[in-house]
């Protein structure tokens, strides 16, 4: 809608309602004229609502928005009916006149000011829903597929399954490393356990010297009985598992 000044967008402030949550409605006022054009918004609920900016100056071709919002509400109307309505005045203004110097006597017709007033109406509406939840998956029974599209260019002929071979594949290539895993701990095992039998035969070889030193008799000694016994059992252990 627009007057002889204004083209004024939109006519009806709609405002989806909600209770107790404060509500924005964006009001666009584009000048038409060559001159500068000063308006200003008034309510018959004046409580009600918050207009920023409530008076103004509209350069010339140029356009400014007002933001009207409409504090939280308690109760809603009955039947979602609001007569809350608006009136915008504007008139044309000297040049370079600013927000500042815009007055309440600019508007008066009894000061023989000619002045353009267009009425707005406010309307709820319902809010905006929020986006469905996607399930899933799809019911027993019903394909996927057709789930996506309903008009015949299915997109999800886009999508491709996965191969299956690219999950077949992925076994055989855990059991050579678990091989290899298992070969290199048997390898530490038997370098370890060389590595004891080696010093138990150091130690074997250093208890014979002293022995034959120390004792004139011809008896085994019981340590030297027990460290031949002991490595016996490291070499079977050694060959059982390699």
């Amino acid at each position: 809608m627009s007057n002889a000044l204004l083209d004024i967008d939109p006519i009806d402030l709609q405002f989806p309602f909600e209770l107790k949550k404060q509500i924005s409605c964006s009001l666009y006022l584009a000048n038409k004229t060559d001159n500068y054009v000063a308006f200003k918004v008034k309510t018959t609920n004046p409580k009600k609502y918050c207009v920023r900016p409530n008076t103004g100056v509209v350069l010339p071709r140029s356009s400014s928005e007002v933001l009207v919002t409409m504090q939280a509400q308690k109760e809603a109307p009955a039947d979602m009916q609001c007569k809350d309505k608006f009136l915008l005045q504007c008139v044309v203004a000297t040049p370079g006149v600013t927000p500042k110097d815009v007055t309440p006597d600019m508007f008066s017709k009894e000061a023989g000011h000619r002045v353009e007033e267009t009425k707005l109406r406010v309307v709820y509406v319902d809010p905006p829903r929020p986006p469905s939840p996607v399930r899933e998956g799809s019911e027993e029974g019903s394909s996927p597929r057709a789930s996506v599209s309903d008009n015949g260019n299915n997109a999800a002929s886009d999508f491709t399954a996965a191969p299956r071979f690219s999950v077949d594949r992925l076994e055989p290539q855990d059991n050579p490393s678990e091989a290899r895993a298992l070969i290199t701990r048997l390898t530490e095992e038997k370098n370890s356990a060389v590595q004891l039998n080696n010093r138990l035969q150091q130690e074997l070889e250093q208890l014979k010297r002293g022995s034959n030193r120390s004792q004139s008799g011809g008896g085994i000694p019981f340590l030297y009985v027990l460290l031949v016994g002991l490595i016996g059992l490291i070499l079977g252990y050694i060959m059982k598992r390699t």
